[in-house]
């Protein structure tokens, strides 16, 4: 099948892409640059790149483009409003289309009220970014249910994986924390490091999408977490951090007010307080009950495995310079 997939040179798309055409499956990667997937694969060589740029593309004229290639499938990594959500899927009603799995972010469900969060929970989103996710997830089951438009969405965790910053044990992307725990030194966490954080292999998230597509009949009218088995707290966090570079722990905790004193950078106050005031624990049982979803990598693999690649590639050191 054709398999057009928006914004496949990214997180999910360097692992999602290589899937598709091992799979057999004809892939039209779209990007708005030339920027390479951040691990190689020779399943890249059949892939057929095409840049558009999303947000230059006016007056559903991106959406036109696409509608135009006339795909069996369209993997949509890069949507963040309702507006963008129906311009796409009123352009690709008339078309081949079978499948349109949309990438959501376990942010549309806002604060967490029970533990495992389920999907379907109600949903009460913090911020702009959550709200227009969580519209777009409404939006679709709702035209899959009155007109039966087929369509799936993915809620990826905290995505991770060795080539970029990951979320660290504050709940930011201050990457220098995690060679401050390598030297031993001590870190503040903020109130009692209790909040929690549910990060994912962007393999894990590929495989999310590859098996949504997979199992289509299950998976349409959809959604479905892309997280690990488990979440972690900040402090557990921190103290694997300190386990993984072999020094004794040393970990403070300082009262909100107190901890943005301490951290003075707004931009890292900002993601941390959008991090802990939703902290959660997402289930990923219907995934594994209805597309086989089997995560390959636990929480602390996948953070270990990303932060060796910060070492071994010296961002310590050259942030230092």
């Amino acid at each position: 099948m054709k398999v057009v997939v928006i914004g496949g040179s990214g997180h999910i798309g360097t692992y999602l892409v290589p899937k598709l055409v091992k799979a057999g499956h004809e892939v039209i990667n779209i990007t708005r640059g030339q920027s390479k997937p951040y691990k190689a694969d020779p399943a890249w060589e059949e892939v057929k790149p095409m840049l558009i740029d999303r947000e230059n593309e006016l007056n559903g004229d991106f959406e036109k483009k696409i509608a135009t290639l006339n795909s069996d499938i369209v993997v949509d990594l890069i949507n963040f409003s309702l507006e963008d959500t129906k311009r796409m899927t009123g352009a690709l009603k008339n078309t081949n289309l079978a499948h349109y799995v949309f990438c959501s972010s376990i942010w549309a469900h806002g604060q967490a009220t029970t533990f495992p969060t389920v999907e379907d929970q109600p949903k009460f989103p913090l911020d702009e970014y959550g709200l227009q996710k969580a519209k777009s997830e409404e939006y679709l089951h709702h035209i899959y249910r009155q007109e039966g438009f087929p369509e799936t969405v993915i809620m990826p965790g905290q995505i991770s994986g060795p080539g970029w910053v990951i979320m660290n044990p504050m709940a930011n992307h201050d990457y220098m924390v995690f060679d401050k725990i390598a030297r031993g030194e001590e870190i503040a966490l903020p109130n009692f490091g209790m909040e929690t954080l549910h990060h994912v292999h962007s393999d894990d998230v590929a495989q999310v999408f590859f098996n949504a597509i997979t199992h289509r009949k299950a998976a349409l009218g959809e959604s479905f977490h892309a997280v690990a088995e488990e979440s972690i707290t900040l402090l557990g966090y921190a103290q694997a951090m300190y386990r993984y570079f072999r020094q004794e722990e040393r970990i403070k905790f300082l009262s909100w007010n107190e901890w943005c004193d301490y951290t003075k950078n707004p931009d890292y106050i900002d993601r941390t307080y959008y991090h802990i005031a939703r902290s959660g624990n997402f289930s990923i049982e219907k995934g594994k009950r209805l597309i086989g979803y089997k995560p390959r990598h636990t929480l602390l693999e996948t953070i270990e495995e990303s932060v060796s690649y910060m070492v071994e590639n010296n961002w310590f050191d050259q942030e230092k310079k």
